[in-house]
């Protein structure tokens, strides 16, 4: 396994993306500085909390298709992980929540303005990245802000009268997760100057892995043990947000579902009634239900690899397809 989590990658490609990701981290923490201190300690607050750099980490994956050693590429790889971040200081503020990557959030720490406007602010350092990339890359960005701001609304309002809950659900999955992914993909072609018929079919990948990683939590929280994932199982369900495995449940028209469907329905928060709520929905069919949907979409996301030139690339980005798959067994 290598350092990212993507299984057999090869060597070369492997010191090829750390090299890569120290360019990034640079760059990343000097272009969130500016003249006001308390704005750059707000700005660096959660880039020197860590996280998993997936969005960069594609980028860069995706630019061996052309030439990874422009810059350029360090600038896009760079606007993803911003613009993730960005949306990190707003997604805080409208779920109150306390913590973000293991630290005190920036909302419960200066306030909601100050977590707001300090979104803003990275989404600012955003542009000015992207005014040097070029038209081609300013208009990407400004389509997937489109589709995440849309998503966070759609999620944000609810499913309409007479809409299907879990096709919602997917949907806001798409815009919010999915986007942006395929879209730190699709920078890494764009601007390492490889073939439109490569970008076409690397962001389609990246839309469904993105789709994928999302659904793979899902399922994380409800079967996994804390000693495995490293995450406190339960947690959607101590907060009340409807995941794939709950929604499934949720549509289930059998009268024994019935009291799990009351219990569902709010935000649970005795630990006890936690308890036996995630014995009753790991063996309940929905989970198994859940993992074949995402087996499902992480196939499309191969699919979507297959016409690729066959290359260490490539390898990398159908091994990701199996650690998705791994992490949610």
């Amino acid at each position: 396994m290598s350092a990212f989590g993507i299984p057999d990658l090869s060597p070369k490609l492997e010191e090829d993306l750390v090299d890569g990701l120290l360019k990034v981290e640079d760059l990343l923490r000097s272009h969130i500085k500016g003249k006001y201190p308390l704005v750059e300690e707000t700005a660096g607050h959660l880039v020197a909390a860590g996280g998993k750099r997936l969005r960069p980490l594609l980028t860069l994956i995706a630019s061996q298709y052309g030439d990874p050693e422009r810059y350029q590429v360090i600038q896009a790889a760079v606007v993803a992980e911003l613009t993730h971040l960005a949306t990190l200081y707003h997604d805080d503020v409208m779920d109150d929540a306390p913590l973000r990557r293991g630290v005190e959030s920036a909302n419960n720490r200066w306030g909601n303005t100050v977590a707001i406007l300090t979104g803003d602010y990275l989404f600012a350092k955003c542009s000015a990245l992207l005014a040097e990339l070029g038209p081609e890359a300013v208009r990407l960005q400004a389509q997937t802000f489109e589709r995440l701001v849309i998503g966070q609304i759609m999620e944000t309002q609810g499913p309409g009268v007479g809409e299907d809950p879990l096709a919602h659900y997917l949907q806001v999955v798409a815009d919010k997760t999915g986007s942006l992914i395929a879209t730190s993909a699709r920078y890494g072609v764009l601007v390492s100057g490889a073939s439109n018929e490569i970008m076409e079919n690397v962001t389609r990948f990246g839309e469904k892995i993105g789709v994928a990683f999302q659904l793979a939590d899902d399922v994380i929280d409800i079967a996994s043990d804390s000693k495995d994932s490293g995450k406190t199982p339960g947690t959607d369900l101590r907060e009340g947000v409807p995941t794939l495995v709950t929604l499934r449940v949720l549509a289930s028209t059998k009268e024994g579902d019935r009291e799990l469907q009351r219990l569902l329905s709010h935000p649970i928060e005795s630990e006890e009634v936690i308890a036996e709520v995630l014995i009753a929905l790991r063996s309940h069919p929905a989970l198994e239900e859940s993992r074949a949907q995402l087996f499902a979409i992480a196939e499309q996301a191969r699919n979507a690899l297959k016409p690729l030139p066959i290359c260490d690339a490539t390898s990398a980005l159908f091994s990701l397809c199996d650690a998705v798959i791994e992490r949610s067994h």
